[in-house]
């Protein structure tokens, strides 16, 4: 099966460049001597799961992510997302029946909750200056939800998602200190309490790669380094051609008097993430490529999404394209997250364009 075969819109995902990611992601992380434990929020796929691990465990972002990897045996995960009495009950269900499932909490009520179970252990959330969940490492609370926790404490956890908005690798590195600097520091307050802190765990994409010092931190949780966007492209994180997933869309429409091609991946495709909006090359809703992923299209970039359709403004430098109704290009993403969440599969090449295989990914929640 080629690409030319496949129905569109669909996901690409060229397996040369996701372990020319994982790779450079793997050095990064070793240069510190902590652990990797991939983020799965981006990929949601046992197989890429599997080639990302380095011996240790993964994070995830759902009950959905968990129960999936913990079936094909990918069980030491943390759930790196708030939790609430329900889910620890689902979370709870996976352990006895062989995952280990560690939860977050900054709630001291959801703590004593955890506590209770009895068959889950819980990371105090730290919030190193993004803003989101997480408490201060010096908040009066943190020694309770510890003591609250007792016996379930697994360590600390915190997550600089402020980094993407960073404007210099300099930047990055500022954020990336503070980042470890919060989760050491709660960690040692913990421990000189008398709390075993055995998990000091932060990281982003960002953060992971411009990291000067990581000085008592455990782990790194990076996750989108593996696909690799045009917004990541644009904080340091990768080059263009380091982007590992494209959406393969169809021309339906053809008008060269605007020069504008119409095509079949909207935002139910594409998504409408602009997170490039704000950035040095706004990429629109994605960059159009030629269906051998290569940028012969030049400038082209998706101007607006429909529900199901897409108007691509092509390059003013370049002729019209000469492109036939049902020719095919391929769309880098401005966020890969939200873009890859559009589709239920992967349809994996090696650089060319023969479909070597199909990796499932699990969706919702």
């Amino acid at each position: 099966m080629r690409l030319s075969d496949l129905r569109t819109p669909c996901l690409v995902l060229d397996r040369a460049v996701l372990m020319r990611n994982i790779a450079a992601m793997d050095r990064a992380v070793a240069r510190h001597a902590v652990a990797l434990r991939p983020h799965m929020k981006t990929a949601k796929s046992v197989e890429i799961a599997r080639l990302a691990m380095r011996g240790g465990g993964v994070t995830v972002s759902t009950l959905a992510e968990a129960a999936l990897f913990a079936e094909h045996g990918i069980v030491d995960q943390i759930l790196a997302a708030g939790i609430t009495p329900r889910k620890l009950a689902e979370v709870a269900a996976l352990n006895r029946r062989g995952a280990a499932v560690k939860v977050i909490t900054d709630d001291l009520d959801m703590a004593r909750t955890i506590a209770a179970d009895g068959g889950v252990s819980a990371l105090i959330e730290i919030d190193c200056g993004e803003g989101r969940g997480g408490i201060g490492p010096e908040d009066a609370r943190l020694p309770l939800l510890a003591a609250a926790l007792g016996p379930a404490l697994a360590g600390v956890l915190t997550h600089a998602g402020h980094s993407y908005a960073a404007t210099s690798p300099a930047t990055i590195a500022a954020v990336a200190e503070a980042e470890r600097a919060a989760a050491v520091a709660a960690a040692e307050r913990l421990r000189a309490a008398g709390h075993t802190v055995g998990i000091v765990s932060i990281g982003s994409t960002p953060t992971a790669l411009h990291a000067e010092t990581l000085a008592g931190v455990t782990e790194m949780r990076p996750g989108v380094y593996m696909f690799g966007d045009l917004f990541q492209a644009q904080r340091f994180s990768c080059g263009l051609g380091d982007i590992a997933v494209t959406v393969l869309a169809s021309v339906i429409g053809r008008r060269p008097a605007e020069h504008r091609l119409l095509i079949d991946a909207g935002a139910l495709a594409l998504s409408k993430d602009r997170s490039t909006e704000a950035a040095p090359h706004d990429y629109g809703f994605g960059r159009v490529l030629g269906l051998d992923g290569t940028a012969s299209l030049g400038a082209a970039t998706v101007a607006r999404a429909y529900q199901e359709h897409g108007i691509v403004a092509c390059d003013p430098a370049l002729p019209f394209p000469d492109l036939a109704i049902g020719a095919l290009v391929r769309i880098a993403p401005n966020h890969a997250c939200l873009t890859a969440a559009a589709h239920d599969r992967y349809h994996v090449v090696d650089t060319g364009d023969a479909v070597e295989a199909i990796w499932p990914r699990v969706n919702y929640w």
